[in-house]
């Protein structure tokens, strides 16, 4: 009897142990409704930026069969070092032009707030207004080889087209069907109020980013001259018009929580105005040409910040790219 006692004293122990412990976490933890102290300010925390959803860890893909197992990290590799197997030199086809996917998709796609893939795998295939279709993995994988590359896209049965779906899949397991965790993607800033200005940009460029990327935009080669160590943001061996970056709202955002390089979401070192800025002194500079005639069949389906027309909207290819963006805006709330 005396030992039945002491056992429901040990487990009654036990669980008052455990709702200390869950005390304590809501309480330490970050929300959108806690405030932290700034210079003596109270600032609220963004909840933008607490409880961001993150990768599988590696140390799982132990539990994979071997044959999935090389494809997945086959994948990660091709996504980190796109450049040494296809690009202008690469060991298994010359389809690119020299960047690597990871100068897009920090930490090989799962970065939060890094242009990641944690929701792809739940969403595809899905419609995109871009081309008005109803588009699957392996059409959205060579767009970014034929826009953010500049090159050719990958045979769908080759079997780097299949590592880098097992890889995107493998990043994306534990997020629920047609659902978006936080993090996902890049984070939408919110716009300025006046036209991002490219000559505000290039000081910004000068001080925040020349350093890596070079005075002239062109980037530092690899030391095996195969890939970047530090991408081209312009010129002939960068992104082209049609790539998803070329939209200043994207680069903006992309910029502001992952660059100057090392930068997180939790350490930005750009203004929300020196980000924007930055992304149009980047987005002025000259880059290769793309044909876009089939881009956005649905004119109203064009982004804000899309800088070709035709247009619903009054508005200039001018205004369109730079801004100010809200009179654009509000007149397709109408």
């Amino acid at each position: 009897m005396g030992f039945d006692q002491s056992k429901k004293i040990s487990v009654l122990g036990l669980l008052l142990g455990f709702l200390f412990f869950f005390i304590f976490l809501w309480n330490v933890l970050p929300s959108s409704k806690q405030k932290i102290k700034v210079n003596g300010d109270s600032v609220a925390i963004d909840s933008n930026f607490t409880h961001l959803w993150t990768a599988p860890s590696d140390w799982r893909m132990m539990y994979l069969d071997s044959t999935e197992k090389d494809l997945v990290l086959y994948g990660k590799e091709l996504i980190a070092h796109t450049s040494d197997y296809l690009g202008p030199r690469g060991s298994v086809k010359a389809i690119s032009n020299g960047m690597n996917c990871q100068n897009c998709h920090l930490d090989a796609g799962t970065k939060p707030w890094g242009n990641n893939y944690f929701a792809v795998q739940a969403n595809y295939p899905k419609f995109r207004e871009r081309s008005g279709t109803k588009e699957n993995q392996i059409k959205r994988v060579n767009d970014c080889f034929q826009r953010s590359l500049n090159g050719k896209g990958l045979d769908s049965t080759s079997r780097e087209m299949k590592a880098i779906l097992a890889y995107i899949k493998w990043v994306g397991q534990d997020v629920e069907k047609k659902k978006t965790p936080k993090g996902s993607g890049i984070f939408k800033l919110k716009g300025l109020k006046r036209a991002c200005d490219p000559m505000k940009g290039k000081e910004v460029y000068m001080a925040k980013c020349q350093s890596c990327h070079q005075v002239d935009g062109q980037g530092v080669l690899a030391e095996n001259k195969k890939s970047y160590t530090y991408p081209p943001l312009w010129g002939a061996n960068s992104y082209n018009i049609g790539a998803g970056l070329y939209r200043i709202s994207n680069f903006a955002g992309f910029v502001k929580y992952n660059m100057p390089l090392g930068v997180k979401y939790d350490s930005p070192q750009l203004t929300d105005e020196e980000a924007w800025d930055v992304a149009a002194f980047v987005n002025s500079m000259p880059r290769p040409s793309k044909d876009l005639s089939a881009d956005w069949p649905r004119r109203r389906g064009k982004p804000f910040d899309h800088p070709f027309g035709p247009y619903d909207d009054p508005y200039s290819e001018q205004q369109h790219k730079y801004g100010p963006y809200k009179p654009i805006k509000d007149f397709y709330k109408k």
